[in-house]
């Protein structure tokens, strides 16, 4: 029996599907970039080298450590208080444009519905009264958010279900398979590869709400392998099934599901379906929201806890919501609403992904230093295994880093702010510690 108020299995998946994924939304710009061939190519292959190790090393982890704060924790005690700090750090300040993608997303949305209520200022109330209906729900408490996701869930792929389906039987005008090939030589595959990344991002999340989940020692691993499973189900069936009509992939632009579905599904239906799916595009993105709010939120709890934050931030309520944290966390996500899309994708993964390396490290450090640990799931093929899955996240962050040069943010570029952002998080623990 579950202990009440705990996340069981089904609404933990269910989180995670939106912490990490969110839906296909997002992989237009794969399509584009990659060509059909392409774009599964990089589906079936980022979750092996990216989602799939960050995916065992939290089930490790997770099940090891099932405390508040998930990766704060275990950090600090594989690599000590410094490395702790900067763990939440770059967790937190990456989730600072992290959170404004999904209020930018769903903004983009409902402007296919009614243009004029999101241009200008609106955009921006629009977004910022999202993120507020975000931390309000999260208000209920750990279950709520949980049994909401499940809801919210069902209600994202059902639009997608559909399309599959019917694009099986259809054709797009003009368009047969193979009629518009992007040739593997000509893809930008490291593109596609960075979009892939962000959109398999967000797996360690989860770990800071592990005293919040039943028996965690036991549902964690179950979670992250039916999510890898799920997620990346739910990215390559509709991508196959959209190819295998022949449309043409130079058609796909950011946030263009439901026209692609206009020109595969013809009359009334294909509209139908197209009005499904944008409503869809919107679910997802508060989807997402919500459910980092839950675990994000935490973050802050446990750093006043080790004297980095003034103990306000410890305060939660009757449902055991941490409310000051989740009300200071919201008001800082919504300061980055202004960024263009590209922007807050490439300092999230930076970041991010800093932040994961970390974990890995932590990994590789408790595996050797404190081998009788106890570890309810244990990466199978020992410790050798265990610190080169750390190497697939890192070349792909290098690379990252290399591209990230070319995004320009105001008179500096996104890799130069990174490096900025990094470098504070440094000086505020030793002013902290001092």
């Amino acid at each position: 029996m579950a202990k009440s108020g705990k996340l069981t299995l089904l609404p933990l998946v269910a989180a995670t599907y939106f912490i990490v994924s969110g839906g296909p939304f997002g992989l237009e710009d794969i399509v584009s970039k990659s060509g059909y061939a392409g774009a599964i190519l990089i589906l079936l292959i980022t979750p092996l080298i990216w989602a799939m190790p960050t995916a065992l090393m939290v089930a490790e982890l997770a099940s090891a450590f099932p405390e508040e704060g998930g990766y704060y924790v275990y950090v600090t005690r594989g690599l000590g208080r410094f490395w702790g700090f900067q763990e939440a750090w770059l967790s937190l300040v990456g989730s600072i444009f992290d959170m404004a993608i999904y209020p930018t997303l769903f903004v983009s949305y409902l402007g296919h519905f009614v243009p004029a209520l999101t241009s200008g200022w609106r955009a921006f109330a629009i977004g910022a009264g999202l993120i507020a209906l975000a931390a309000l729900w999260n208000m209920l408490g750990v279950k709520a958010v949980g049994e909401g996701s499940v809801a919210l869930g069902v209600l994202l792929l059902a639009p997608f279900a559909v399309l599959t389906v019917l694009a099986l039987f259809h054709r797009a005008a003009g368009g047969h398979p193979g009629t518009h090939p992007i040739a593997l030589r000509n893809a930008d595959i490291l593109g596609g590869i960075l979009v892939a990344m962000w959109n398999y991002m967000g797996w360690d999340n989860t770990s800071t709400i592990a005293n919040d989940v039943d028996r965690p020692q036991r549902t964690y691993p179950l979670a992250m392998a039916a999510s890898v499973t799920l997620i990346a189900l739910t990215y390559v069936l509709p991508v196959a099934a959209m190819g295998a009509t022949g449309l043409d992939p130079n058609r796909w632009s950011t946030g263009g599901w439901a026209e692609m579905a206009s020109a595969v599904i013809p009359g009334a239906t294909g509209a139908a379906l197209a009005l499904s799916i944008t409503v869809a595009g919107m679910i997802a993105a508060y989807g997402a929201l919500n459910a980092l709010t839950l675990t994000l939120a935490r973050l802050p709890v446990v750093l006043a806890e080790d004297g980095y934050l003034p103990r306000a931030f410890t305060r939660k309520n009757a449902a055991g919501a941490p409310w000051v944290s989740t009300v200071v966390c919201a008001v800082a996500w919504a300061l980055c609403l202004t960024l263009s899309f590209v922007k807050l994708i490439v300092l999230d993964v930076l970041l991010t992904g800093l932040s994961i390396l970390l974990q890995f490290a932590a990994l590789a450090a408790l595996r050797i230093r404190e081998p009788r640990l106890p570890r309810p799931f244990r990466i199978p093929g020992g410790t050798l295994v265990a610190v080169g899955l750390g190497v697939p996240p890192l070349v792909l962050l290098v690379l990252t880093a290399l591209r990230n040069r070319i995004e320009p943010i105001g008179p500096i570029n996104a890799l130069e702010l990174g490096g900025i952002l990094i470098a504070a998080g440094a000086g505020l623990y030793f002013l902290k510690a001092g």
